[in-house]
């Protein structure tokens, strides 16, 4: 199957009904988008598809074909971080690190869609569960990255 991840095509030969998740981490080596829970629930497998933030774990890979998918590996890099990045690190969001990547691929969906999101918009997308119950530093890496971006 063709897929477009991070604006590169690459050819995966695996059954159209396997998990977006495990084709990106067993087949393509993409290890930066996490397991958590495999049903759907903790976020940490969260990528964006067309834009829109999608649990991974329980994405068959025929539900991503010709769509635009996006992982971790393309929001920032070391050298040129996404506001969300930059933010992130601003406010010490990470502690394990573990629901990380799933955590900034929700936000930059949220940002896309409203760049200037109210605590309440945060609350509604941020549905992805820290372990380590960083959420008031989440929101706040949220707003610094809005202001970031304006």
């Amino acid at each position: 199957m063709e897929l477009n991840i991070n604006g590169k095509t690459v050819q995966a030969d695996v059954d159209p009904n396997m998990p977006l998740l495990w084709v990106l981490r067993d087949v393509l080596n993409m290890t930066g988008t996490k397991f958590g829970c495999g049903v759907a629930a903790c976020g940490a497998c969260t990528v964006r598809v067309d834009g829109q933030a999608v649990r991974s774990c329980v994405m068959p890979l025929a539900g991503v074909a010709g769509k635009q998918i996006q992982t971790i590996e393309s929001l920032g890099t070391a050298d040129k971080p996404h506001a969300l990045q930059a933010a992130w690190i601003a406010e010490q969001v990470p502690q394990c690190g573990y629901c990380q990547s799933g955590m900034l691929m929700a936000a930059a969906a949220l940002l896309e869609k409203k760049p200037k999101p109210t605590d309440a918009d945060i609350d509604e997308a941020m549905t992805n569960i820290c372990r380590c119950g960083t959420y008031q530093r989440v929101r706040a890496a949220i707003h610094r990255a809005a202001g970031a971006a304006a």
